[in-house]
């Protein structure tokens, strides 16, 4: 029920197959991680439902093709804690909470909805943050055009240490390096 609420989701902000994106990226990376297969169906669960907040923001406010407002801005980052909420009371759906809520921290501690940094955030949402990051910049969006894939892999390599865990950036950017090919013919389809 989650994961159509989802997909409905992606069609209201026009972000079509973003989570199913987000999820064949991080399964990569946890894989590379050696994360037993329960964790990473977990992480796979989490990646398809980690916007589910914006359901809690407005549909002007997630099509709006330009700069937001300062209100728009704060009532887009109440999306993490909006999700969590939905999550939160669904036993089954619990597993999804870490990569819901803290997918937007940074390592540096700039990020929202708690301003967490390095290691105290989950690593479930740091490898979240990476792969939604890519996706995002390699995906036409109503506010810009995509990256071109060699530039958005140097912004993850940039970001690392500030905004993302720069060990997790570096295993991301290694099974790019080593799993491309694949990855242009599944985001293809």
């Amino acid at each position: 029920m989650l994961a159509a609420i989802s997909r409905a989701l992606e069609e209201r902000d026009q972000t079509q197959g973003h989570g199913d994106r987000v999820a064949a990226l991080a399964e990569a990376v946890a894989a590379r991680l050696d994360w037993e297969p329960e964790r990473i169906a977990a992480i796979c669960f989490g990646a398809r439902l980690h916007d589910i907040g914006k359901l809690a923001v407005r549909r002007s406010v997630l099509r709006k093709p330009g700069p937001l407002t300062s209100e728009e801005e704060v009532e887009m980052r109440a999306h993490p804690r909006a999700g969590a909420a939905l999550v939160l009371p669904l036993r089954d759906a619990r597993q999804a909470l870490p990569c819901v809520l803290f997918h937007h921290e940074r390592w540096d501690g700039l990020g929202y909805p708690s301003g967490l940094h390095g290691r105290s955030i989950p690593l479930e949402a740091r490898l979240i943050a990476v792969a939604d990051a890519f996706d995002a910049m390699t995906s036409p969006r109503l506010y810009s055009a995509p990256l071109a894939t060699d530039h958005a892999l140097a912004e993850i390599g940039r970001c690392a240490g500030t905004q993302f865990d720069p060990a997790v950036a570096d295993i991301f950017l290694d099974v790019w390096g080593e799993q491309a090919e694949g990855w242009r013919r599944r985001a293809a389809s």
